[in-house]
């Protein structure tokens, strides 16, 4: 995964420099460890070309910062107070999330109070209330982290926020392709096409019967031939009818090559229509690859929850598509499935390709990937349109061992998911909450990254 790149904005007051010169050079010295820290969770860091202290010089790193278009976020750190005046029409300027990182080098202070240049090095939390009192009087959003670097989850806690405005970027900036057109009647998750480009920033980009067949004639004999001896070593095929198989493939390597092409952050398949689209298979096979390949992907035309689960995967590669089938009452979990896919970097065991019938369009029998999500704790995710604008609702889930493998339940996917209270209390909870059919599952993430990425998209974010 490419290094997310963050920017480091420092504050300082000129007249602690017109007084004496040297005094910044332990602050800056420390602030060169806390970048390092930084660094080392796989970040890349660009810092302003000079410690900041008058207008001139807020303005010169914020522009940098706004003409670099993969910086996701702006750092910034008190080294000692600074005149918020100096500093906010220049942050009023960023086209980037602010995150406050409100830390000193002391751990412990009070041995060392009547130091004074204990008191220089450690003096800019009141330099932090003075810009974000100004921050807040703009109506400018910014995103707090308050510790000490080794003795709190601080930096752990910023980092979350580089991932989260990260994950906003690309839902912004996102490309989703679309397979079948719309599936009719189905209303949750639908909207316009000019909405969604309007109010998140996501195009929709549409499959056809002549371009599908520009894409199949490009797929070559022995690129099958390679798919299927890779799909023999990475999973478990069953299939008894080859020639199905093997248009399959030549489908999915296809949607693949128009992927690239038309660089599409995911996908999303309405299985009723993609022969109208000329496909000679439903590619539930290459959906599963390409959630593997880090694209996202949703069902039945939802390009809403695609593009959302593109944006997810790219920070979180364990991210799947989902949805909740059935309650089981009596244990008190609930059944995740889907028609075929799943994210197979998630499952509990080795995925099976197996034959499927298929009789909802005229392409006939298609292969499918059984599975069953893994043993974990995860987020679920519901991206929920609004009469105006959005809610994510978020709920921390596990999903548990009860799953069993060669395809015992006779379902395609499955997964056993504990949310965090009684089952009819979450099933109320979410519907009360207006969740849609189609969701996102994302193991081993902190809800609170999720909450913050919804802030920066402007969603009401709802956990549950």
């Amino acid at each position: 995964m490419k290094k997310i790149k963050v920017a480091y904005l420092p504050l300082y007051i000129k007249l602690y420099d017109d007084k004496n010169p040297n005094m910044k050079n332990p602050m800056v010295a420390y602030m060169k460890k806390l970048i390092a820290m930084i660094e080392e969770q796989g970040f890349e860091v660009v810092c302003a070309d000079e410690v900041c202290r008058i207008k001139e010089e807020f303005d010169r790193a914020v522009d940098k910062f706004n003409d670099d278009p993969e910086i996701v976020a702006v750092i910034t750190q008190h080294l000692a107070y600074s005149p918020s005046l100096e500093s906010i029409d220049a942050l009023a300027r960023l086209k980037m999330p602010i995150l406050v990182f409100d830390t000193t080098p002391d751990y412990e202070f009070l041995a060392y109070a009547d130091k004074e240049d204990r008191i220089d090095a450690n003096h800019g939390i009141h330099g932090v209330q003075d810009m974000c009192c100004m921050l807040k009087r703009r109506d400018i959003p910014y995103y707090l982290c308050v510790g000490h670097a080794l003795h709190s989850n601080v930096v752990a806690e910023l980092c979350g926020l580089c991932r989260a405005a990260y994950t906003a970027r690309s839902f912004k900036n996102g490309r989703v392709g679309m397979i079948g057109g719309e599936f009719e009647g189905m209303g949750d998750f639908r909207i316009t096409e000019e909405r969604y480009e309007k109010e998140i920033g996501t195009k929709t980009i549409h499959l056809n019967a002549d371009i599908m067949k520009k894409y199949l004639d490009q797929v070559s004999e022995e690129e099958i031939q390679s798919e299927i001896e890779s799909d023999s070593k990475r999973f478990n095929v069953k299939i008894t009818n080859p020639d199905d198989y093997k248009a399959a493939i030549l489908t999915g390597l296809a949607i693949r090559k128009w992927i690239d092409d038309e660089k599409l952050d995911g996908i999303t398949m309405n299985f009723r229509h993609t022969d109208v689209d000329g496909l000679p298979k439903v590619p539930f096979l290459e959906c599963c690859k390409t959630m593997e390949r880090g694209k996202g992907y949703a069902g039945e035309g939802d390009n809403l929850t695609a593009g959302l689960v593109a944006a997810l995967i790219k920070t979180y590669p364990s991210t799947s598509f989902t949805e909740m089938f059935c309650a089981d009452w009596e244990k008190d979990i609930i059944f995740l499935s889907h028609m075929g896919e799943i994210n197979p970097a998630l499952t509990a065991w080795t995925p099976t390709i197996d034959d499927k019938k298929f009789t909802y369009n005229s392409s006939g029998n298609t292969v499918t990937m059984n599975a069953c999500y893994r043993k974990g704790k995860a987020v679920y995710v519901n991206l929920a349109p609004r009469k105006e604008g959005f809610a994510l609702i978020l709920s921390n889930v596990e999903l548990t061992d009860d799953g069993k493998p060669d395809n015992i339940y006779k379902r395609e996917v499955q997964g056993w998911m504990k949310p965090s209270m009684p089952v009819a209390d979450f099933l109320k909870a979410f519907s009360l909450a207006g969740g849609t059919h189609h969701s996102a599952l994302v193991y081993d993430v902190d809800i609170n990254e999720l909450a913050a990425f919804g802030k920066m998209m402007g969603f009401e974010v709802v956990i549950i």
